[in-house]
């Protein structure tokens, strides 16, 4: 591993020359791959010097025991006692950023949060969530934009749909996806009774044709007028777009967007992310023995988290022990960081238990 290693800070080093250099940075094409390559490897390298440097300490700490000096050996000891302890954690962090990365975890994101059961308090609760999610949007520095918003008869949403841009946001927003449920009293409630609400996030990686090789042959494209709410230009103009994959069956619409243009992006989004769903689904019926993934498949029906306000509680039901449970005010201040994390070191972990056991 450590050969492995040397050899990416070797590379690291030479696309920090290349940043440099005035050739890479006039081809502005050339100069966006060698800065993402850097920045991926930024992170293993770092938690490389981390290692090296904690083990290059125990290794010097045990030098040092066996010098005369008793003040000497006593320093060795603190060290090594610091340090030793902490290079289990250190090493296996780097078998973590040396396993393969899905390669959807680099894409920008469809981002959806629907009202679900609980009528009223759904919507407002899809407010609340949406919120949150600004927020840590913010915090990353991602840009955010608004497709199509449905407010709900009290407040909140009904249904929202937006576009995130930035760095890793799939990798980030992946385990969003399913059904979100909310504990507490509703505003409209007059007795005080803590009902039971959900509202639904759905996170699809923006893909392009080329990712899921749909030839334009084998699609079908309709055109229609939108229904329901939205004035004269919604029912008057054909700006609803719906798309059939004719090799798979998969059928996809919008009529969000007042533009065609928009609509026929969104359905065209959809549809790359369901029919390679579809093929995903049958990799995984014909490899029945591959663990599955911790966060599972994203599906709406899953109930992925459960926010109690009574308890000022987020439990997130795909984590265990105590690391499923946060402090509800932080994560809906946008503090999600931390929840994300934990997510992704169990994935990890299931990961690295399926490689050990095939």
């Amino acid at each position: 591993m450590i050969e492995k290693l040397e050899a990416i800070k070797d590379r690291f080093h030479h696309l920090e020359e290349q940043m440099a250099d005035p050739g890479v940075l006039s081809d502005m094409d050339r100069y966006k791959k060698v800065s993402k390559e850097y920045k991926d490897l930024k992170a293993v390298v770092d938690a490389f010097d981390a290692y090296k440097k904690a083990l290059d300490t125990v290794v010097n700490a045990k030098e040092l025991l066996r010098e005369d000096d008793e003040e000497l050996r006593q320093m060795a000891q603190f060290e090594l006692d610091e340090w030793e302890p902490r290079l289990p954690e250190l090493e296996e962090a780097l078998r973590v950023h040396l396993m393969p990365k899905d390669m959807e975890d680099t894409k920008d994101v469809l981002f959806e949060i629907r009202s679900g059961t609980g009528g009223d308090e759904a919507s407002l609760f899809a407010g609340d969530l949406y919120r949150m999610y600004t927020r840590y949007f913010d915090e990353q520095g991602w840009e955010v934009e608004t497709i199509s918003v449905t407010e709900g008869t009290v407040g909140g949403y009904s249904k929202l749909v937006l576009e995130i841009h930035g760095n890793e946001v799939y990798g980030k927003l992946k385990f969003e996806s399913g059904a979100h449920r909310v504990q507490r009293v509703p505003k409209t409630e007059s007795q005080g009774r803590i009902h039971t609400s959900a509202a639904t996030v759905v996170v699809m990686p923006i893909l392009e044709v080329e990712d899921v090789q749909i030839n334009r042959s084998d699609l079908k494209i309709d055109v229609f007028r939108a229904s329901g709410a939205g004035g004269q230009h919604v029912n008057r103009t054909e700006s609803a777009v719906r798309i059939t994959h004719l090799p798979t069956g998969v059928i996809t619409e919008s009529q969000e967007a007042r533009s065609q243009i928009q609509n026929r992006e969104i359905a065209m989004q959809r549809l790359i992310s369901q029919v390679q769903e579809k093929k995903r689904a049958e990799v995984e019926n014909e490899v029945s023995t591959r663990r599955r993934s911790l966060v599972g498949s994203g599906d709406r029906s899953d109930k992925v988290r459960t926010y109690n306000w009574p308890q000022n509680r987020v439990t997130d039901h795909r984590l265990e022990g105590d690391n499923k449970n946060f402090n509800l005010d932080k994560i809906m201040e946008g503090d999600i960081g931390g929840l994300i994390e934990a997510l992704l070191i169990a994935e990890n972990a299931e990961r690295m238990k399926g490689e050990a056991a095939a």
